[in-house]
């Protein structure tokens, strides 16, 4: 009796050893990030609608702008240099999307200072949205689909091909006004990567 007791124990042991242990994926706070001259209320509405998407949102205080990123002639903000500036600030299980007003730009291609409305690296730390290239009816909108597109690269998602979609490419222009909703492929990714997608 006690050697068949013995060995339905090992079994079991043997058992739980053997079953592929569960990914544990942390949980991470997307930390709003409002640069001097942004103002609260749109950093409020824009926490409000990412809130609407995840749940675990945080707006900073409004911080300066790093000296090395102006580009003095152009008149305005270098996009990589910002995200790089708010990734070194953001702490291991959160990600950064700065908020400004201001003209932001990137290399893309031959152009070496391109206007965006927004940059994200895929994948990434922090992200940036500016509402310089916003239609100014429609701002807090058209940022917040910005803003939650660029928070989309920053765990690895591409451009996606569905025009309604959040992750689809501006290729040069603003087609915020056709984006509805992450499309289902999107979603389930963002899923995978620990998202507590409403």
């Amino acid at each position: 009796m006690k050697r068949t007791i013995l060995f339905t124990a090992l079994l079991l042991s043997i058992f739980s050893c053997s079953q592929p242990a569960k990914k544990v994926v942390q949980e991470i706070t997307i930390e709003i990030q409002p640069f001097v001259g942004f103002s609260e209320n749109d950093a409020k509405y824009i926490a409000s609608e990412i809130m609407k998407v995840y749940p675990k949102v945080a707006i900073k205080a409004p911080i300066n702008f790093p000296p090395t990123a102006f580009n003095k002639e152009r008149k305005r903000y270098r996009a990589d240099s910002l995200i790089k500036f708010l990734a070194a600030k953001t702490s291991e299980k959160n990600i950064t999307i700065g908020l400004t007003d201001n003209d932001i730009s990137t290399t893309k291609g031959t152009a070496a200072d391109w206007g965006v409305m927004g940059l994200g690296f895929c994948p990434g730390k922090a992200c940036i949205a500016s509402t310089f290239r916003l239609s100014k009816d429609q701002k807090l909108d058209q940022l917040f689909k910005v803003a939650i597109h660029e928070l989309g690269h920053t765990q690895g998602l591409p451009h996606c091909v569905l025009n309604s979609c959040f992750m689809r490419d501006a290729e040069g222009k603003n087609p915020t006004n056709e984006e509805k909703e992450f499309c289902i492929g999107c979603k389930q990714l963002l899923i995978e990567r620990g998202w507590l997608l409403k």
